[in-house]
């Protein structure tokens, strides 16, 4: 026969079985019914802190109005291989104890005082399982099912430094309440009272946040399988790097260590040591989710060889608080003087200094020194009168009333008592006196040149004036026919067309545009050009019902196309331009006759989307007599007849 004794191997809890020379099985070596061992080392941080394991020492309020606060989480704990049989002479793996063990834990923390932390942890074991493996007369039962663990409640209190501070200091602790169950193939529970003091700091500096804790395990003594357990030391550290700039996307790594000093003291076989890499992202400043994953790199008792958790959090963003520097309860992106003491004023630049001596009349000029303290009123030499309104002038003009001609019209100084203080003569009213104005009996505009100063301007700067202008808003050429004069010749803008009185000439039976119709197109260039509220023009090709239908539809297309990329040849936006062939489809004549199928060949210009001339820049007004600027094409008048367009 062969005895058995139990020791831990690294690469996952490994529980090895050794062969001795004689003797039986002896059963003492597997664990005893009620000798339960809470299996899981992992322990998450309270809800609201910075890393999944690692303890942070803030206990800021997540209450924007600093009162009490909360924050909530759900995470799940996966661990791989916690718990496996091996054998030490061999390395021999003779199965998983407890092959996979996932945990879900609600967590949730209570901020008091701005200094104190609750927490409170629920697990759940929602899943263990194992092949139940046995050795040498030595056999283990994997454990199954779902089971509520032991519930942990913590507390900590900080020492030293705010949220947004480099270093931090707390102190806390949890203690577990025996609610799992404590048999020994159970693994959820140790069935008694726990605790663990910590000393925690930590910190944040402007993209960095950082953790570190340390303390004792306090947990009954035993041995489990020949390994020690019992009080330990525990510590953990870690950093994150908050990577985009509203810091809410955080990633780094954490590591966390145990290690038994009972017995035999800290061995490779009674030592847990693992690390996590980490992400976290809040979301609206309120949610944040976070996912980490890891190895374990001991072969202690509870030491997975590989590690997973995620969570999703109730944890409202602390924002950083508004610096004050004065103290006065003005903040100081709303303070005018935020480094002295002072009041609220309604008066930005005045809000937060401090008060000024009493000005009633708010001129200026303090009470003490005004000989009107209630009505506003301009500085004087004579004390009886300094601070009060200016005499006699009613007008407002600064001509005082008893030498002003006209004491109710605000006027100019004048050598003539008889028009000083009175406006300048202007005939027609346009604010240019007569004496400067080139066209005194017609209403214009103020220009620097004598030779069109006060006469009227030229809308459409086509260097006709608008008094003599027919088509005042549309660049023209002059006509001895005041009623053609100033007005367009080939191309005019209607409500809903862009209206050509010529045709665009093509070579027969193709879309090759002939250099005759390149004056044409300049034009129309032009138009788009001088009225950007057209936002969207169809370009159009038509032709009439002779021949194949689908080779006229390709034709008009082509030609649409040509004439188009045309226009952005000549600066039209292509945005603006849609280009379209219609072929025979739509006849504006009788295709039975020449004169009807002539009507029929055309390219029309529709306007397809236009915009309010109130949402567009208006061409600048020019004076008679500048520069015009360039002409952009006339435009048809509504009703003509359209042009036609050659089409074989």
């Amino acid at each position: 026969m062969r005895s058995m004794t139990a020791r831990w191997l690294r690469g996952g809890a490994a529980l090895v079985a050794l062969a001795a020379v004689s003797g039986t099985a002896a059963a003492q070596d597997a664990p005893a019914a009620g000798n339960g061992v809470a299996l899981n080392r992992f322990n998450p941080a309270p809800a609201g802190d910075r890393m999944f394991g690692v303890a942070s020492p803030d206990a800021s309020s997540p209450n924007l109005d600093g009162g009490p606060g909360v924050n909530l989480m759900i995470l799940g704990d996966y661990a791989h291989n916690p718990l496996v049989l091996r054998r030490e002479s061999t390395g021999e793996n003779l199965g998983g104890i407890v092959s996979h063990q996932l945990f879900l834990h609600l967590n949730a923390s209570f901020v008091i005082w701005e200094r104190l932390n609750l927490n409170v942890d629920v697990p759940f074991a929602l899943y263990q399982g194992g092949n139940s493996p046995a050795a040498d007369g030595l056999a283990f039962n994997s454990p199954g099912g779902a089971e509520i663990g032991d519930l942990r409640l913590g507390l900590r209190l900080r020492l030293l430094g705010e949220h947004f501070d480099p270093f931090q200091l707390a102190i806390g602790g949890y203690m577990w309440v025996p609610t799992g169950n404590g048999d020994a193939g159970s693994f959820v529970g140790e069935g008694s009272v726990r605790g663990m003091p910590m000393i925690i700091a930590g910190g944040r500096f402007s993209s960095v946040v950082w953790s570190a804790q340390v303390g004792a395990d306090f947990r009954p003594g035993q041995i489990y399988a020949g390994v020690q357990q019992g009080i330990s030391l525990n510590g953990g550290a870690g950093i994150g790097f908050l990577l985009d700039d509203e810091k809410r996307f955080q990633i780094g790594p954490e590591a966390t260590i145990s290690t038994v000093l009972q017995g035999e003291g800290p061995t490779k076989r009674n030592t847990n040591l693992e690390l996590l890499l980490g992400a976290r992202y809040r979301f609206a400043g309120m949610i944040e989710a976070g996912i980490g994953a890891g190895p374990g790199l001991t072969s202690g008792v509870g030491t997975p060889d590989f590690r997973a958790v995620a969570s999703v959090a109730f944890a409202p963003e602390i924002k950083r608080p508004t610096d004050d520097r004065d103290k006065d309860g003005i903040k100081d992106v709303d303070d005018a003087c935020p480094d002295t003491y002072g009041v609220a004023d309604p008066d930005p630049k005045k809000n937060g200094c401090p008060p000024a001596p009493p000005d009633r009349d708010k001129d200026g000029i303090l009470d003490a020194q005004d000989a009107c303290p209630d009505e506003p009123g301009v500085d004087n030499v004579d004390p009886k009168k300094h601070g009060c309104p200016p005499p006699g002038d009613k007008d407002g003009d600064g001509i005082l009333d008893d030498v002003d001609a006209c004491i109710d019209t605000p006027g100019v100084p004048s050598n003539d008592p008889k028009l000083h203080g009175c406006p300048p003569p202007d005939r027609d009213g346009d604010g240019v006196p007569d004496a400067d104005d080139a066209c005194v009996d017609i209403p214009g505009l103020k220009t620097s040149d004598p030779a069109t100063n006060g006469c009227p301007g030229d809308t459409d700067g086509d260097g006709i004036r608008d008094d003599k202008d027919a088509c005042p808003e549309e660049k023209g050429k002059p006509n001895p026919d005041p009623s053609k004069n100033g007005c367009p010749v080939a191309v005019r803008v209607t409500e809903k067309e862009i209206v050509i009185l010529q045709q665009v000439q093509f070579d027969t039976a193709r879309a090759t545009i002939k250099k005759v119709s390149d004056e044409l197109l300049d034009e129309v260039a032009g138009v788009l050009k001088e009225h950007p509220e057209i936002t969207v023009i169809e370009v159009q090709g038509h032709t009439d019902s002779r021949g194949n239908r689908a080779y006229n539809v390709k034709l008009s297309q082509d030609r649409s196309d040509s004439v188009k990329k045309a226009l952005v040849k000549r600066g039209v936006e292509e945005t603006r331009l849609r280009a379209k062939g219609y072929g025979p489809d739509e006849p504006i004549g009788d295709n039975a006759t020449e004169d009807g199928r002539q009507q029929n060949r055309r390219v029309q210009f529709k306007i397809v989307e236009k915009k309010a001339k109130g949402d567009v820049q208006a061409p600048q007004t020019q004076p008679a007599g500048a520069a015009p600027a360039q002409a952009p094409a006339p435009q048809a008048p509504p009703g003509q007849p359209q042009p036609l367009l050659p089409q074989k």
